[in-house]
């Protein structure tokens, strides 16, 4: 065989074995798409915001992320955003929520729950029944992990009573119902600042986060 006849041999070997791993490369991320399941979109601060700075558009960006693992609460449609004020300084690359929005005056007249010293209200979008998970009852908040092949994996209690300050729908207008039909509820929650990281971390990590609703009295 010729020196000619030998490149040439050898460049179709590597051009064939580069489509091969392209091949493989594009099984394994199509694989893993049907794994994470559906996406959905989140906006996030481009530029860092000062408190009170009247938000624009150009200040905002939106990433796709699994709809299992978006941030609870996080805003899907950066209009909701636009011309509205921040609150607190909000870091660039932060997901925004609507907790991070300052409340017009004019809407800020109907007070909410006083919490107590030590007390927050932390929002946690979960699967409830949205007749019996409203303000004033008490619930236990469940959470699902994954498990091997995408299947359900162990439930968790994360926590045990704990008083429901508001719930309502969450603010995307095709936010799917989980399994049994039960829709996704925005619930606000009263807990200590402990108990606000470690439930935060939980749902994070969590499949599917579920409110029970527990007897009255």
């Amino acid at each position: 065989m010729t020196r000619r006849r030998r490149a040439a041999a050898l460049l179709g070997l590597a051009l064939l074995l580069g489509v091969l791993a392209a091949s493989d490369v594009a099984g394994r991320e199509a694989a893993l798409r049907r794994q994470l399941g559906p996406t959905v979109a989140v906006v996030v601060v481009r530029t860092p915001l000062r408190a009170g700075e009247r938000i624009a558009r150009g200040a905002l960006a939106v990433r796709q992320v699994p709809e299992r693992y978006a941030p609870p609460g996080a805003l899907r449609d950066p209009q909701a955003a636009v011309g509205q004020r921040a609150a607190v300084a909000i870091a660039e690359r932060t997901d925004l929520a609507a907790s991070l929005l300052a409340v017009p005056e004019a809407a800020a007249a109907p007070r909410g729950p006083v919490l107590r010293r030590g007390e927050r209200a932390l929002d946690l979008v979960a699967v409830g029944a949205a007749d019996a998970v409203v303000a004033g009852v008490h619930v236990d908040v469940l959470v699902t992990y994954d498990g091997r092949a995408g299947a359900p994996g162990p439930t968790r209690l994360a926590l045990a009573d704990v008083e429901v300050l508001g719930a309502r729908a969450p603010p995307t207008a095709d936010a799917p119902e989980s399994a049994g039909g039960l829709p996704r509820l925005l619930a606000t929650l009263r807990v200590s600042v402990s108990q606000a990281v470690a439930l935060t971390a939980a749902a994070a990590a969590a499949r599917q986060v579920r409110l029970l609703p527990r007897p009255r009295g």
